[in-house]
């Protein structure tokens, strides 16, 4: 599948896929802080929780081995959203942080836009 975004970013691969610890997705996204484009690249995904705004994934990042988090939330046209906006301003050791973020298209319906939040990785304890 590939998908495009009106910002031109284009995204092969589907998440939220079943977990795949042997397929690698590679994705133009943004860094989180700068803003700069980047070539993101991630494996070993699986469901880790579903609200009512979207779904968060665990994933590894195969550029540095470690473990991140994507929140993929639904991109409403009727409404601003945020958190994007919010999370790249926030700096504070009990906020989690965002690495980078991308935009991907839905599935079932070829209009929804998907905002791809990459923050760090907090396991339950």
């Amino acid at each position: 599948m590939s998908t495009s975004h009106t910002n031109h970013f284009k995204f092969s691969g589907k998440i939220g896929d079943a977990f795949d610890s042997l397929r690698t997705i590679r994705v133009p996204a943004k860094d989180g802080r700068s803003g700069q484009d980047i070539q993101l690249q991630y494996s070993h995904q699986k469901v880790i929780g579903n609200g009512s705004f979207g779904v968060v994934y665990q994933v590894k990042l195969t550029h540095t081995g470690e473990d991140a988090a994507i929140k993929k939330v639904l991109q409403d046209k009727r409404f601003k959203n945020r958190e994007l906006e919010i999370m790249r301003l926030m700096n504070h050791p009990n906020i989690c942080g965002i690495k980078a973020y991308f935009y991907s298209q839905g599935d079932s319906k070829a209009n929804d836009v998907y905002l791809n939040l990459v923050m760090e990785y907090v396991p339950e304890t």
